[in-house]
């Protein structure tokens, strides 16, 4: 465009006046994160109480991981909608049909809901859209905490609940979908200058941009992408099924404790990789994730308490905050304008991770919990060392990781 202004790295910029709503904007997504964090979070707590009831989990986590490829033939409508059907699906009973309408609506919904609201709090914040990004969807993860609350106090009303959940999606995410819009293409606010930004010694030392605007087809013949998507398999199939086996226990506080934590390390995270950079950061996180694998597995051997709610703490600040961090770096490695077509073919790797989900927690249910956390806990561990030696595409070897 004639009047962009262009960076010394040729991106282009359009500075314009930031409109008033931008915070309503943020707000509008993380209440929508937040909504649709029942059909996970709260679904894995609360109804997985059987070997049989993980199939819906895996069904919806695949259908969550393509809803989020389909976001850009959908709208955030359409998300609501779905997302409705899911929530109102478990709230109405627990057959066969009503699993199948929350475990393929209610996914397709959420990674529509997941999707929208990720990129367009990152297009409205593209000064800092890692940690924008990364408080928004904290809320898909401590979400769940009033419905794990409600089940707490009054365990005979989890339909209610559900039913519950699913009218204050269709408000929330309907009134999301009637406000949030895209910014005008490569706007950025007049009140940071981009060519100083740009040029930010403490930006360019600890989170660089990409070196240049990839296209899908040249991302997917980087070494960076497989990777990133392998790490997202691993660290995602962990972070689901900790839910389910530490749930299976019956220590509700350290299920509140990690989901909680699942929520806000991801704001945490965020915050730390703008200090010390995003691939350290995400090393220090699946190396937390592992962690609790390990100490969650000594519960389920000796049985001591400390071991349970330690691991929680651990596995709930490692189990979320990789998510907003593995986004970040698409977004570093590969240039901004191709994100919203690359990072979904990332995140659509969570398919594969819910089937190794589902795989692991049906072999803990089995009665073999300590083996299962051993299994995640190398499926966290691999990915915390592959972290380290990631490196964004086309920048020399001589130069320092």
């Amino acid at each position: 465009m004639e009047n962009a202004i262009r960076d010394w790295r040729g991106r282009a910029y359009l500075p314009g006046p930031v409109p008033a709503d931008r915070p309503r904007t943020f707000w509008l997504a993380w209440a929508s994160m937040a909504a649709i964090a029942p059909l996970q979070y709260g679904y894995a707590a609360l109804l997985t109480r059987d070997q049989a009831a993980l199939i819906p989990l895996g069904v919806w986590i695949v259908c969550q991981a393509a809803g989020a490829l389909l976001r850009r033939h959908l709208s955030l409508t359409a998300g609501a909608v779905l997302t409705t059907a899911g929530l109102l699906a478990l709230g109405l009973g627990g057959s066969w049909p009503f699993l199948t309408v929350y475990a393929v609506l209610g996914g397709l919904g959420a990674g529509l809901v997941y999707g929208v609201c990720g990129e367009t709090v990152a297009a409205w914040h593209p000064e800092r859209p890692a940690l924008r990004v990364g408080l928004v969807t904290g809320a898909f993860g401590y979400g769940a905490l009033p419905l794990l609350l409600w089940a707490g106090l009054f365990p005979g009303t989890l339909h209610q609940a559900f039913l519950a959940a699913g009218i204050v999606a269709a408000l929330v995410i309907g009134a999301a979908a009637r406000h949030l819009r895209m910014p005008p293409p490569l706007w950025w606010p007049d009140t940071v200058d981009p060519r100083s930004y740009a040029l930010d010694a403490a930006v360019l030392r600890r989170t660089p941009g990409a070196l240049r605007e990839f296209s899908l087809a040249q991302a997917l013949r980087t070494r960076a992408l497989p990777v990133l998507a392998a790490i997202l398999v691993g660290a995602g199939a962990v972070s689901i099924a900790d839910v389910v086996i530490v749930a299976a226990s019956g220590a509700w506080g350290a299920v509140a404790i990690l989901v909680g934590l699942n929520g806000a390390g991801r704001a945490l995270a965020m915050r730390c990789s703008e200090a010390l950079g995003r691939t350290a950061v995400l090393a220090v996180v699946l190396t937390l994730l592992a962690l609790g694998q390990l100490l969650l597995a000594a519960h389920a051997s000796t049985g001591t308490s400390l071991g349970i709610w330690a691991g929680a703490v651990a596995a709930g600040l490692g189990g979320g905050a990789f998510y907003p961090l593995v986004a970040s770096l698409v977004r570093d490695y590969f240039g901004v304008a191709g994100t919203g077509t690359i990072h979904p073919v990332v995140y659509s790797a969570k398919a594969a991770a819910g089937l190794v989900a589902v795989a692991l927690s049906w072999l803990a249910l089995s009665g073999s919990a300590a083996p299962a956390l051993l299994l995640a806990a190398a499926c966290a561990g691999l990915p915390a060392l592959a972290a380290r030696r990631l490196r964004a595409p086309g920048r020399p070897v001589t130069i320092p990781v």
